[in-house]
């Protein structure tokens, strides 16, 4: 399975006294000269992308972390780390014009949580209003009657969905409509449904978009013969089979045409403002170790996989790399929610699940 990593290494340069990187794999995603190692309360630090020589260096980390979430959107790469303090922050690339010359120049912010909300960008949207140059909409000639869309898309024979977003040939994103009758009908032979949404599912953004809204479907005079329990049933299931294709149920025909245009924007905002320099590879292709992080494994662990009684020795045993500090931190708070109890005391002690019967005395 794929890992990340995070580690930061002390440069001995005065101006950037350290080099953060992150890699996956053994291949670098980032790697940048920082002015600190993390961002004070509500600050942010400036970076400099590492140049080749200063890449080829070998550093001697001060820490290595793993990495629990990296995500790419657009100019930014978010990045969360698998510890309890110090977990979230992204790096910001903002590119510059030169004021006396032409040419622009980058400059890399690695800003924190708490930076976001004291900076001025807790309202500030991250993608730029409007479909981007070079994109067209495309509406696939099976549709009789399509939305009004601005531009107006062109018609032709689409692999999957109702109308398509596309850049030099390359469908960005894909969206499915339905009308309240067209998708009752389809529930009817939910199999078929399963599949289209799974042709969906195969691009990177696509959606399944309702002319109607979700109480409609709980209606009983509207979905008879069926109960509303099991269209509410089965709408469920398509939203669990098909996390990748979310379902919107817009309420009217002009609100699905006014959210596929708004989606098919942002699409290909975010096509467009993403640097190709960010990152090395696509960021969000990828699952971590542990998807829940150290501790959420630690807990699986102990509820699920260790004797009902064991030391915690042995749970030293299943996670050597942890601290020990660590691992007690789990485990009382696995007895504050009741699910742990003590029995003895000292380096005797036993950890016991709360169904377990008690011990020898």
């Amino acid at each position: 399975m794929s890992t990340a990593w995070w580690t930061v290494a002390p440069t001995g340069d005065a101006r950037f006294p350290w080099r953060i990187r992150i890699e996956r794999d053994g291949r670098v995603v980032l790697s940048v000269r920082a002015q600190d190692r993390w961002p004070g309360p509500g600050g942010r630090v400036f970076c400099l992308r590492e140049r080749p020589a200063e890449a080829a260096e070998a550093l001697e980390p001060a820490e290595r972390v793993p990495v629990l979430a990296l995500a790419r959107r657009g100019r930014k790469l978010s990045v969360v780390l698998d510890r309890p303090r110090r977990r979230r922050c992204d790096f910001l690339v903002v590119e510059k014009r030169y004021r006396h010359r032409e040419g622009t120049y980058e400059q890399i912010f690695f800003r924190t949580q708490s930076a976001l909300g004291t900076h001025g960008a807790r309202s500030r949207l991250q993608l730029r209003a409007g479909l981007p140059a070079g994109c067209e909409l495309l509406v696939d000639t099976a549709e009789r009657y399509p939305w009004r869309l601005a531009p107006p898309p062109r018609r032709t024979p689409l692999p999957a969905g109702d109308y398509a977003l596309a850049e030099g040939g390359r469908l960005l994103a894909v969206v499915e409509r339905k009308s309240f009758a067209n998708l009752l009908h389809e529930l009817e032979r939910p199999q078929v449904l399963h599949q289209q949404l799974t042709d969906l599912g195969a691009f990177a953004h696509a959606a399944l978009v309702v002319e109607a809204r979700y109480a409609d479907f709980l209606e009983p005079a509207r979905v008879r013969p069926w109960s509303p329990a099991r269209v509410a049933r089965l709408l469920a299931e398509l939203a669990a089979l098909h996390p990748r294709v979310p379902l919107v149920y817009a309420g009217s025909r002009r609100l699905a045409a006014a959210w596929t245009s708004a989606f098919f924007a942002a699409v290909g905002s975010a096509a467009a403002d993403a640097s190709p320099d960010l990152v090395r590879e696509a960021a969000g292709d990828w699952l971590p170790l542990h998807q829940g992080g150290t501790d959420w494994a630690v807990r699986e662990a102990v509820l699920s996989e260790l004797p009902d009684r064991f030391r915690i020795r042995e749970l030293r045993a299943r996670f050597p790399d942890v601290p020990d500090a660590r691992l007690r931190r789990v485990l009382q708070a696995l007895r504050a929610e009741g699910l742990l109890r003590t029995e003895g005391r000292g380096p005797g002690t036993f950890w016991v699940r709360a169904a377990a019967p008690p011990g020898p005395a």
